[in-house]
């Protein structure tokens, strides 16, 4: 194994995690979705994509590597569909984003919850090889609180409540089974892990609470997704560093949610037990930056003010005052740059080409070259 970098998320100049596919990559899933291909040859092309992908982000001087997501079709469901008792299911709507409504699948209980021997830990093997003492392999998994949300669904609540009758039985299984994996993920070399989550993206919009009448309120909410959050990663491993991302939506350059950290500054900011926050901030549809003075701690925050859905480039001279107007609530040194999401948060990729997505990244880096120093 290579020698593990001593290094720790997130750095100046950071990035969420997914890439757009390449064409080639795109080829080979369909063509094995047809049964045109073996899962070999699958895997074949997927190394060998995540291997440029590698490089390429070697080059343009990401200290934090990841395998672009590229053996996912979603951001979230392939994590769950990896654990035990979880299986891949279609249902007959799926998300709902501005004008337009996502491939219709979901993550669907066929017994316990358990994290034990999940995928994930053999995909991280392979991207961890290429750490060196420049950079560290990331891992990136939804949070726990985003596959609560999954299996609480309107078409599959009922299918979760057979399973489990009682509620804290469930919580208390989805947090052993995310040590189970963080442990196992620990075990393989991995000192980075990534948790990303919209459910506080989706808590903040006020289209969430109308017509609601099961009595939740987003304090209860954010309470219960802090707590879930932490005891999943309570007692982590000495030397693993975990970080948060949220935004809101990220499909296709759409979104599904908007409205300010405000109301779960307090849960989010204060109470959960990450180093850092990758944080959505590239449009109004975020709020301001007044909430982040509710970062407690030392904790950094990742502003992401580039966006990731569309091909035209910011003016460098906006993002430096932008990020000035965050330093008036926490610390610059505890603040670093990134874009708002990832470029791929599905298989369908937002619209813009992978020499658009690698000027974005170009960019962050010039930017926090100039703000905090090569």
């Amino acid at each position: 194994m290579s020698p593990v970098a001593v290094k720790t998320a997130p750095f100046k100049f950071d990035n969420v995690g997914s890439f757009l596919r390449p064409s080639k990559l795109k080829a080979a899933r369909e063509d094995f979705k047809n049964g045109s291909i073996s899962q070999d040859e699958l895997t074949s092309v997927e190394n060998e994509a995540i291997k440029e992908l590698v490089q390429k982000q070697k080059d343009i001087g990401l200290q934090a590597i990841t395998d672009g997501e590229f053996r996912r079709s979603w951001w979230h469901l392939d994590f769950f569909w990896g654990l035990n008792g979880v299986e891949k299911s279609d249902v007959e709507n799926g998300y709902n984003f501005v004008a337009v409504e996502t491939r219709a699948e979901t993550a669907r209980l066929t017994g316990k919850i358990s994290g034990e021997n999940h995928p994930f830990i053999e995909h991280f093997k392979f991207v961890n090889q290429f750490a060196d003492g420049d950079v560290i392999a990331r891992q990136t998994i939804p949070a726990p609180a985003q596959f609560l949300r999954e299996l609480t669904r309107p078409e599959i609540k009922a299918a979760t409540e057979e399973i489990y009758p009682d509620e804290g039985e469930l919580l208390q299984d989805i947090a052993a089974a995310y040590r189970t994996f963080i442990k196992e993920l620990h075990e393989a070399g991995c000192t980075n892990l990534q948790l990303d989550d919209c459910t506080w993206g989706m808590i903040v919009d006020e289209n969430f609470w109308k017509d609601r009448t099961d009595g939740l309120t987003i304090e209860s909410l954010s309470e219960q997704y802090v707590e879930l959050n932490n005891s999943a990663i309570e007692g982590k491993p000495e030397g693993l560093t975990i970080t948060t991302h949220v935004c809101r939506g990220n499909y296709r350059s759409t979104w599904a949610s908007s409205g300010a950290y405000d109301k779960v500054s307090d849960e989010l900011f204060g109470k959960e037990n990450v180093a850092g926050y990758y944080l959505e901030f590239d449009t109004e549809r975020a709020g301001g930056f007044e909430s982040l003075s509710k970062v407690s701690g030392d904790k950094q925050v990742v502003l992401g003010l580039i966006s990731s859905k569309v091909p035209e480039l910011e003016d460098k001279e906006d993002i430096k005052a932008r990020i000035e107007e965050a330093a008036k609530y926490i610390d610059k040194d505890r603040l670093c740059l990134s874009p708002q999401c990832g470029f791929a948060s599905t298989e369908e990729g937002n619209n813009l080409t992978e020499e658009e997505q690698w000027a974005k990244l170009q960019l962050v880096k010039e930017i926090s070259d100039e703000v905090w120093g090569a």
